[in-house]
């Protein structure tokens, strides 16, 4: 898996590089038990400084996306459902209606998002139902 960030965004580098890390979980390229390159294998090949890559692993192992294992490196985490599923629910619903706040500002159609929200769903892995 290649990770890129860019130093002319607005958004920090740590948070570029566990967006990209989130979303390959996210469509299938990365998978629970996957090895991720270490603090300064990573910070080598971005050019960036070991401590941000540092903090980006941290970030992501609080929140349950990556587990390390002393002395054998960072992994990418079996997914977690320990949330209830109405916490859950409340999750995505927040989710939700930021997404569609912003395609209301952007001016799209009920159908335009609809339509654009069909043809992403293929692109991600979900969940199978119980």
């Amino acid at each position: 898996m290649q990770f890129h960030v860019s130093t002319s965004s607005r958004e920090p580098i740590y948070r570029q590089l566990a967006g990209q890390i989130r979303e390959a979980v996210a469509r299938g390229q990365l998978s629970a038990g996957d090895k991720l390159p270490t603090v300064r294998e990573l910070s080598e090949e971005l050019v960036v400084n070991p401590n941000t890559i540092a903090r980006t692993y941290r970030e992501l192992e609080r929140d349950g996306v990556l587990h390390t294992r002393q002395g054998k490196g960072v992994f990418i985490a079996k997914p977690d459902n320990e949330l209830t599923k109405t916490a859950r629910n409340k999750k995505l619903h927040e989710l939700l209606d930021r997404l569609l706040t912003d395609a209301v500002y952007l001016g799209f159609s009920e159908e335009e998002v609809l339509a654009q929200m069909v043809e992403r769903l293929g692109q991600f892995q979900f969940a199978q139902q119980e």
